[in-house]
């Protein structure tokens, strides 16, 4: 069985929805997962077989700086090779956010083992579909 961790941070609790159907995803397919508030994460979550990291938009399209981005930049150095997965929602823009963090990952080594998922506000029916399947994917 693989181990997944969920690591998210959720201002309005849209991304908390969407980390919520990414959990259920993965244990539907069989795995054991973890669903994490990025205050409760530190980088020891690099140990799981694979990682979920959900973050909004924030500001000039960027990650949440102030909890959620020191958790991640931990994480960084230690993803080479590691099966990741992004999701988060957004209020405004068109995605590039999701789009610069991808990059960052790929940067860094990671296998982006998915599509992101990203949704405007709260997630509908096809994100939450989309957000199980994230999960799914990475649980096989």
């Amino acid at each position: 069985m693989s181990k997944i961790a969920v690591v998210f941070w959720s201002g309005t609790g849209n991304t908390e929805a969407m980390a919520d159907a990414v959990a259920e995803g993965a244990k539907n397919a069989g795995a054991e997962v973890e669903l994490l508030p990025v205050s409760a994460a530190s980088a020891d979550v690099v140990g799981s077989d694979a990682l979920l990291f959900g973050c909004p938009a924030m500001g000039s399209e960027e990650l949440e700086e102030s909890e959620f981005e020191p958790v991640f930049n931990e994480c960084e150095p230690k993803l080479n090779g590691k099966k990741i997965a992004l999701f988060g929602s957004y209020g405004w823009g068109d995605g590039e956010w999701m789009r610069t963090w991808e990059e960052t990952c790929n940067s860094a080594g990671a296998v982006l083992t998915a599509e992101s998922v990203i949704c405007n506000d709260a997630p509908d029916d096809e994100a939450t579909a989309n957000c199980n399947a994230l999960g799914a994917a990475l649980a096989g």
